[in-house]
């Protein structure tokens, strides 16, 4: 008896099947259409915004990265005194275009989705005595010469060390969980993983890795981004040192930069908080790091 020949669909109409709008997880869209997640971000379109609002985007996102204190309220303030004729309303949804929120607590300051679960703030008056006793992760928005992307980074608080990194032209959870397996994979698990409130981090997606490993779920208080100090200066320091200087015009030239960037952020640049030793040192040594989280609302600043 002739067996039946099954057709196969090219790769091309499997991953038309993935939807970033549907309610199930990419994750699981594309174990299902049998295509993977890095060649459904990269099929995907960056819209180009009017040269307008890439200036705006970019005076905001420079601004913020140097007061990142700054609600849509003082960046408007800001902006008018510029001459730029700008509503807090525009501020506000060029805002969220970047992802970023004031530090200052008050409505609508964090992307949190409503059916996901928030977990609580567990490092609060914690010494970090040690490598892998806490990691974080954050996302910041890159600006290109024509566009933007977003870019996700996993750090060692004992060690400021940057475990890993993913970017993506889009919001959506998958490139975070990418970049969380990658640092797992490479480095272990932690004993505590700190992110924000964002939509990201309380996924279903990306909190069952961290409980599949056994890690506690620490989150920051609404809209204190300062729970969060050591990725925060990191993103000061990546934009001021590199993003900035360097102005990328396109999405491979950026991935080349940022990878000659991170080796030497790792493993040449002396960092005053470690004593000027690098982090890639300290995190192999387990000596001349650590962090002693202040156990005050308003004092979220951390010290050696």
């Amino acid at each position: 008896m002739a067996q039946k020949k099954v057709r196969v669909l090219p790769i091309d109409e499997r991953r038309r099947w993935v939807s970033t709008t549907e309610p199930l997880a990419i994750i699981r869209q594309c174990a299902l259409a049998g295509t993977n997640r890095s060649m459904v971000y990269a099929s995907q379109i960056i819209v180009k915004p009017d040269e307008q609002e890439l200036t705006l985007l970019a005076m905001i996102d420079t601004e913020y990265t140097r007061h990142p204190f700054y609600g849509s309220r003082k960046l408007r303030i800001y902006l008018c005194s510029l001459g730029y004729r700008i509503n807090r309303k525009r501020v506000q949804r060029l805002m969220g275009i970047l992802g970023l929120a004031g530090m200052a607590p008050g409505p609508n300051t964090s992307r949190r989705h409503p059916k996901h679960k928030v977990y609580p703030y567990l490092l609060r008056g914690m010494l970090v005595i040690r490598p892998n006793q806490v990691w974080s992760t954050d996302i910041t928005f890159i600006r290109l010469q024509q566009g933007f992307v977003y870019l996700v980074a996993v750090i060692d608080w004992y060690s400021r060390k940057v475990l890993s990194w993913r970017l993506s032209n889009t919001l959506d959870s998958g490139f975070c969980v990418d970049c969380l397996e990658q640092a797992l994979q490479e480095y272990g698990a932690p004993e505590i993983f700190n992110t924000d409130q964002g939509c990201q981090f309380t996924s279903a997606a990306f909190t069952s890795v961290l409980k599949a490993h056994g890690i506690a779920i620490s989150m920051d208080g609404r809209g204190r981004a300062l729970d969060n100090i050591f990725v925060e200066r990191l993103w000061r320091s990546v934009k001021h040192e590199d993003v900035y200087l360097r102005g990328y015009n396109t999405v491979s030239e950026l991935i080349i930069g940022l990878t000659a960037y991170f080796i030497f952020y790792n493993t040449e640049r002396s960092h005053q908080s470690l004593a000027y030793s690098t982090p890639d040192k300290v995190y192999r040594t387990a000596y001349g790091g650590g962090a002693r989280i202040v156990d005050n609302f308003k004092k979220t600043e951390t010290s050696i």
